[in-house]
């Protein structure tokens, strides 16, 4: 095939990959973007939007469940429900073509070509691209690295048989009985509450003292308690060590030192992700590494000039409207625009249930800065909250005691994630105290909690 030549070349067309490519081709560069699967990435395909699709379909269903079992505060009555989860697979799978083809589309638009396949560095501007018709040789002035991560593997619980990842997790045709999940993070609590509510007897083993750790505790506690009425058991200080000699069962070792067996179907292992640092060729171009990741600075170039790496690969947070920052910044510094990248206010969701929202620092680091003020508002003294049967949870605003210039925001409720976009944009334009309780929130949202937050910070909250 005759060789390709461009001015930026993206490998990956994950969020982070085919923003950036889409972004290129709008300021006017020669782009070509290289996938081997479909575009979209894991995000799309496997994980954030599949993910989401099962949380709902769960969410719906556990609500017919109670208007069977105890009749529905509401009024509203229901006949024997019941569940299929190949349909509901099947309308996962038509949402992802519609956006696989959506990505497709956008990049056409932006007039990137994109070349499927597997690629690999030749050297630091040229990449060979293993296509089904045979080698594609590439030649750039700039890459841009977006290769992503992929779930980590335990040696002792190898992915295969009834052990899965969170990708097959999303593919089942049929609801496990008893499902083990191995790690307490965001994708076990998310996928391991998503199949409680379909009738699954789930048991989450998490080796640390408690789960979700990398949220405060206080922020957890509702989680927790409905963990609980979802009849979820859970195991901290715990280790899994692999199967019984069955199959059948998940071995694991408690902090008496005792083992114990854990009956199950499918055993879900989610204890976290790695890069995708392999198979690239990045050993004929010598980047420096930070730990496993891809080194980078504060406008996502590497060690070497003219090579760029964003989202997963290069480190934690590992989230999707990360990559997307960074792929944007990074197309338009390759065009000659004067861009920076700071990721304070990134916010982080975890779509447990209730959902869990941070953004910028939590009360413990902001407090190893400064002198700081907490205001909290607990949605059980908010109208909209109570309507929606969602009184468990608040949102807390952290401040500095000086100027009340906002550090950090936190919220944990039913549909706290739609506010994750104003907490962030308050972090972003460097908002205080008094912007948040002066802007005018409509009545009756959810959102009239964070500006009592804010009252509360400044010792005049209205409803409590």
């Amino acid at each position: 095939m005759k060789d390709i030549s461009c001015k930026l070349l993206v490998i990956g067309a994950g969020p982070g990959g085919y923003v950036c490519a889409i972004r290129a081709g709008q300021l006017g560069l020669d782009t070509v973007i290289v996938e081997a699967g479909k575009p979209g990435g894991t995000c799309l395909n496997v994980g954030c939007i599949p993910s989401k699709a099962l949380i709902h379909a769960a969410e719906e269903f556990e609500k017919v469940m109670h208007m069977t079992a105890r009749g529905s505060p509401l009024g509203i009555s229901v006949g024997e429900p019941s569940f299929d989860l190949e349909k509901t697979v099947a309308w996962k799978d038509g949402i992802v073509s519609r956006l696989n083809g959506g990505v497709a589309g956008l990049l056409k638009k932006a007039k990137v070509k994109t070349v499927q396949g597997w690629a690999k560095f030749r050297d630091g501007k040229t990449v060979v691209v293993e296509t089904e018709i045979g080698e594609q040789v590439i030649r750039t002035e700039a890459v841009v690295i977006a290769t992503g991560s992929a779930p980590v593997e335990l040696p002792f619980l190898p992915f295969g048989g009834p052990v899965i990842s969170s990708t097959e997790a999303l593919a089942l045709s049929e609801v496990p009985q008893r499902l083990a999940v191995v790690g307490g993070g965001y994708i076990g609590l998310e996928l391991g509450m998503a199949f409680a509510k379909l009738g699954s007897k789930v048991t989450v083993v998490e080796a640390l003292p408690r789960l979700l750790a990398q949220y405060d505790a206080e922020l957890v506690r509702p989680v927790m308690k409905r963990l609980a009425a979802l009849g979820v058991e859970v195991l901290t200080e715990a280790k899994a060590k692999g199967l019984s000699s069955k199959g059948d069962a998940l071995l694991v070792e408690t902090t008496e030192g005792k083992d114990k067996k854990i009956a199950a179907d499918r055993v879900l292992v989610t204890v976290g992700r790695r890069p995708v640092t392999e198979g690239w060729g990045l050993e004929e171009i010598d980047l420096d590494m930070s730990g496993k990741y891809i080194r980078i600075d504060g406008e996502c170039r590497t060690s070497m000039r003219g090579i760029y790496a964003i989202g997963d690969v290069t480190g934690e947070p590992m989230l999707a409207h990360r990559a997307m920052a960074q792929g944007e910044m990074v197309a338009e510094i390759v065009a000659g625009h004067k861009r920076s990248w700071d990721k304070r206010a990134i916010p982080a969701v975890c779509f447990t249930d209730p959902e869990l929202v941070t953004a910028g620092l939590s009360p413990d680091e902001a407090k190893a800065i400064c002198e700081i003020k907490i205001g909290l508002f607990p949605f059980s003294a908010n109208g909209r909250a109570m309507t929606l049967q969602g009184e468990d949870g608040f949102v807390r605003v952290v401040a500095r005691a000086d100027n009340h210039l906002v550090l950090g925001i936190q919220a944990v409720g039913q549909g706290v994630s739609e506010l994750s976009a104003a907490f962030s944009l308050v972090l972003e334009m460097g908002a205080r105290l008094e912007d948040i309780a002066g802007t005018i929130h409509a009545h009756p949202t959810q959102s009239e909690a964070f500006a009592e937050a804010g009252l509360k910070a400044l010792g005049h909250a209205l409803h409590i």
